[in-house]
């Protein structure tokens, strides 16, 4: 039997422990709360994955996969349902339409995959809803398993790039990148390199996932408050800055976890490199076309769940801030690295 590719990541990067279609019910990590309590989401309707991926149950990439086991749900609730196949492909259409806007931000990437998912099925697939449960399933496992080895090489890249002994300063979760980097520092006998990562607030992303991933996998991690970045990257030698991003426009503008801009000005400032992980988005032809999602501004009022300003203090959170092409050092993809001025070659290629 094959090798899984998740295999030897930290526990919250292997598919059963981030979103996973079994017994009639989507089981997703609750992000929320890991790794203070390690509890799971059980969703019994794809609705309810819907609310999960709002509600920021998964963070990062774990929405990719939540959507396609969603589409698996979706399939498996046909079962009770007496549809005749026109039906069946309307009830599909209809889920998968609700799937793809779960968030605004990565909306065109979600209806991707969603709709991917419905052309997994061959049209003798219809008349069998056990046949469409099992295609549907198929597609996300190997959806997600591609997603992984891109991603692979994409970590492969950024590890080239640092040196023994080196630091490396990541933002928000950039998920299986930092799973796969660890990975390949250990194959590359770069084991004594360290991370830093910045909190990520409200969700303290960083301090709760990056960091237990990295953790996990055996790594030196510091832990910084999100004002901290700018002192500590000179003070303890930052060699490189690293994130992911929710997208790229075909024009280089970088749409990631509000602050990485303000990171990526400050590498800039003191000559320290930064470079993206993710592909450039084939629908966005420039940064006018997209949409910066603005969530609920209660959540920054609290940490952790306690309410820590006065009443009738207010509040702003932009979920992603943009960062322009002229900070970016290189847009490392799946096909390799690009320059952040001339992605239409990754297109090309």
């Amino acid at each position: 039997m094959e090798t899984r590719i998740d295999h030897d990541l930290a526990f919250m990067l292997q598919f059963q422990n981030v979103a996973w279609f079994e017994d009639g019910k989507v089981r997703i990590l609750d992000r929320r709360i890991y790794p203070m309590e390690t509890k799971f989401v059980e969703c019994s309707t794809h609705t309810e994955v819907v609310q999960a991926i709002k509600d920021m149950v998964t963070q990062s990439g774990g929405p990719y996969l939540a959507a396609t086991m969603g589409m698996v749900l979706a399939a498996f609730e046909m079962k009770e349902k007496n549809l005749n196949i026109t039906e069946r492909k309307d009830y599909m259409k209809k889920a998968a339409d609700l799937i793809a806007n779960a968030r605004p931000t990565t909306s065109s990437r979600m209806r991707n995959l969603v709709e991917n998912s419905i052309k997994s099925i061959s049209e003798d697939d219809w008349n069998d809803v056990d046949k469409i449960i099992e295609k549907t399933k198929q597609y996300a496992i190997d959806e997600v398993s591609s997603r992984y080895k891109n991603i692979e090489k994409m970590g492969e890249i950024i590890v080239k790039k640092v040196p023994k002994g080196g630091t490396i300063m990541t933002q928000c979760f950039a998920e299986t990148v930092i799973g796969m980097m660890c990975r390949k520092l250990r194959e590359f006998g770069k084991e004594d390199v360290k991370f830093i990562c910045p909190e990520t607030r409200p969700y303290l992303q960083g301090a709760r996932l990056t960091a237990s991933v990295i953790n996990d996998m055996g790594f030196s991690v510091h832990v910084i408050t999100d004002n901290m970045p700018g002192y500590i990257m000179k003070e303890k030698g930052v060699d490189l800055f690293t994130s992911a991003s929710d997208m790229i426009t075909k024009d280089g503008h970088i749409i990631n976890k509000v602050g990485t801009f303000q990171i990526a000005a400050l590498c800039n400032y003191h000559g320290i490199p930064y470079f993206v992980t993710g592909n450039p988005s084939e629908i966005h032809e420039s940064i006018d076309t997209v949409k910066i999602e603005e969530r609920n501004h209660v959540e920054v009022l609290s940490h952790l769940g306690t309410k820590v300003t006065m009443d009738g203090v207010k509040a702003y959170y932009p979920a992603f801030d943009i960062t322009p092409p002229h900070l970016v050092s290189g847009v490392i993809t799946s096909k390799g690295m690009y320059s952040s001025y001339n992605l239409e070659e990754y297109f090309n290629d």
